[in-house]
């Protein structure tokens, strides 16, 4: 299993006080000594953390692969194309949230993901979407002839009490099934922290996580480099189980 470390917020650190440190691509290369997969970035419309500059110097420094998190809005795929990340993950995004809420609507706004997705494929970017673990949406995904998608783990996350969280994973263990039957390369990300991520380890097909904001709040402990190992030791520990 693979763990791609998202460093958004390292960027938000940065902007709290507008100074110039600490830097994302420091955090990038903190993650790749210690073992990660892949760095994820969001670079988002209103940049309230990571900015272009931070995703070109990201993408110069590492060797492993860059993961941009990103919209469908026009500007944001002019730069994703001019950047040639490895892989290009569609997600919704608004001005007023907190943080993505939600899964791509492949029924309400299927025709300019799929457009956007055939211009970053064209391009040679490997394209996933961001979607509930919901069939339908799976399956409109498959209709568009991307292979990757990342199955949003925020409710699970953010489930109260042990009914809501039974909940929620069953319906993430059914849409992984459903959607390795499909033919997917699943990864699962949002919310996921070294607790809640023990059950969702545990489920069979999924190839990767993409995890941030846990990770960066356990790197002002231990350190950015021990934060990803702990991470990484965790998932090895609770996948041979």
């Amino acid at each position: 299993m693979n763990l791609g470390v998202n460093v958004d917020h390292v960027a938000t650190l940065r902007n709290a006080r507008g100074t110039t440190y600490p830097e994302p691509v420091i955090a990038a290369l903190c993650a790749e000594y210690a073992g990660c997969s892949s760095i994820v970035v969001h670079v988002r419309e209103d940049h309230r953390h990571i900015k272009e500059r931070d995703a070109c110097l990201i993408k110069q420094a590492i060797k492993i692969p860059l993961n941009l998190e990103m919209s469908v809005n026009k500007t944001i795929v002019s730069f994703a194309l001019a950047l040639k990340p490895k892989q290009a993950t569609l997600v919704p995004e608004r001005r007023q949230e907190l943080t993505t809420e939600g899964g791509l609507d492949l029924i309400k706004n299927g025709l300019k993901i799929e457009k956007v997705s055939r211009q970053l494929k064209t391009a040679g970017i490997a394209v996933s979407l961001f979607v509930d673990p919901v069939k339908n949406q799976i399956k409109l995904a498959r209709s568009m002839g991307v292979s990757l998608i990342e199955i949003n783990t925020g409710k699970y996350s953010e489930s109260k009490n042990s009914s809501g969280f039974k909940r929620q994973l069953s319906k993430i263990k059914e849409a992984v099934n459903f959607a390795k039957s499909q033919g997917f390369s699943v990864a699962c990300g949002h919310g996921l922290d070294y607790e809640n991520i023990k059950p969702i380890v545990k489920i069979k097909g999924i190839t990767e996580f993409n995890i941030g904001h846990s990770i960066v709040c356990r790197s002002v402990f231990v350190g950015f480099p021990l934060a990803v190992e702990e991470m990484l030791g965790l998932i090895e520990k609770v996948s041979r189980q």
